[in-house]
Formats: structure tokens, sequence, C-alpha cells
């Protein structure tokens, strides 16, 4: 099968189907077959592996994948796209591809079906606009998985790894590295693509914790405060959890908590550590 991380058979391939990118759907394909093998290798894919690939185009990765996994399941939102996978996956018996929205469809009945419910790896190249929402619903919705790796927008991968202090730093930040450990792979600048993005990429592969690295009385209630915390990023922890409605907390309560905690009073949630935040949701 001619590989389509070579610019020219992803090229033909588009002609001859008279493929048409789609703005809404956020599409740029990977041309780079040396990025192609870094992702399969972050993943560290096996034959003993089956991978849930979200988004997978015109199947340039899918093709990579199905060489390396026991089974791979792809699902694209793209109607448009599922006779060039049909012909581009040929070759492989070894993949199913789905036509659906990855937001709506039971992941974990896939994962049921296809891997008798085992930890299967996620590999993708998401959109940048819709990377949080995928990422969180695979996390909140406990899939079974081993890890995520995963091609985004270059600052979004900074985010989710940095620390607190940092601009950068924020609900992502927390909720990935309560869930996972980040490690950014490979930046991709964006003549990777085709069309090009405006913006460079990078692979972060997100290995998943057995057991998250915090003690949490309620995960929930935490990730409340965490929003509340970072929406008015310039309001201090007192104001901005006593303002917000939806957790029913008085300024005074947070004030106390905090003083328990040894943080000052005027302290913001930028400048909290998970650990801290943990804690915080605990005691209040």
């Amino acid at each position: 099968m001619a590989s389509l991380g070579i610019p020219q058979n992803t090229i033909e391939i588009l002609q001859k189907y008279h493929f048409n990118f789609q703005k809404k759907f956020g599409q740029n394909f990977l041309i780079d077959t040396s990025v192609l093998d870094r992702i399969i290798a972050a993943a560290e894919i096996t034959k003993d592996d089956c991978v849930l690939e979200i988004g997978p185009g015109i199947g340039t990765m899918t093709q990579y994948l199905a060489e390396s996994a026991g089974e791979v399941v792809a699902v694209e939102i793209d109607k448009n796209l599922i006779p060039i996978l049909e012909d581009t996956l040929s070759a492989y018996d070894n993949v199913t591809v789905i036509n659906d929205d990855i937001l709506k469809v039971d992941v974990n009945k896939i994962v049921e079906e296809k891997n008798g419910g085992r930890p299967v790896k996620v590999v993708a190249n998401l959109p940048y606009y819709i990377t949080t929402p995928i990422i969180m619903g695979l996390f909140e919705n406990h899939v079974p998985l081993k890890s995520i790796t995963i091609m985004v927008q270059k600052e979004v991968a900074d985010r989710m790894q940095v620390g607190p202090g940092t601009k950068d730093y924020g609900a992502l930040s927390l909720a990935v590295q309560y869930y996972a450990k980040p490690e950014i792979v490979a930046n991709v600048p964006p003549n990777c693509f085709i069309p090009r993005p405006n913006v460079g990429s990078a692979v972060i592969r997100l290995t998943r914790y057995e057991k998250p690295p915090v003690q949490v009385d309620d995960e929930k209630k935490m990730f409340s405060l965490i929003r509340a915390s970072f929406n008015q990023r310039r309001k201090t922890l007192v104001n901005g959890l006593g303002n917000a409605q939806e957790l029913g907390v008085s300024k005074e309560c947070v004030a106390a908590v905090l003083e328990e905690m040894q943080l000052s009073p005027t302290v913001r949630g930028e400048a909290l550590t998970l650990e801290q935040f943990a804690r915080l949701s605990n005691l209040l």
C-alpha cells in the first residue's frame, strides 16, 4: 500500500476523490513519515495492543497503526472520508472504521466489544478547538486506557504539562496531571501538514496513572473548584470561589480553610499545586 505520509500519495488520493477540506472539522493531514514514526514509537504500539484512533482523516496514521497494532478502531466524523478510508485501508483486516462523533459515541462500549474491556491506547491528530473536550471526556468517563498519544497545537501541549505560577497553567494542566503523566515527545512544524496550519504543533503522550497522584474525597467537587478558580484568573481564591454560586461556599469559609492551609488570604488559583487543590477540596 502506498504510504500516505508521502505528500504525493496524499495529493493523489485527495484528487481521486475530489475531496474538499472542511474548515468546521479542522482538517490538517500529516505528510511526514518521520513524524508518523515518532508517534508510533512514542505510543509504544505492539501486536498486543488495541488502538483507538480519533479522526483518521484519509488513513495516513491508520496505515502505520494497522502495521504495528493487533487491532485498530478509527472513529471519523466526516462521512465524505469513509469511502476514502475503505480504499486506503483495504489491505488491512484489523481495522474497524466508525463514522461518528467521538464526543457522542460510547467509547466504553467500543473498548468492551473490541478489547474485552482491557485498556486501549489512544492515538490521534486532533483539531485544536476540540482537544480539551475529547481528552477530558476520555478521562472523566473512566475509559480503560493505558496512554493517549496525540498531536495538538503546541501551546495546548505546553499547557498540559506546566506547573503553578506560569501563565499557561490552568484547569487543563491540573486535570491532565491528575489523570496522567504528560510528556512532549516531538515538536512538529506547520510544513508537515496539508493544508498548512497557522501554528506549530506538538506530539504529547499522556500516560494514565493507575491511581491519581493525590487523594481527593470528591473528584467532581475538586474540578468545579479548579474551574471556578481559573474562571476569573485575576481574582483571589476567596473572591473567585466565594462568588461562584454553583459551589455554595462563603468567602469566610474559603478564608478560614486557606488559613488552615497556611496560605495567604490573597492567594490566587494559579499559585496552587494539584495537592493543594485536593486538600482545599477535602477541607471545604
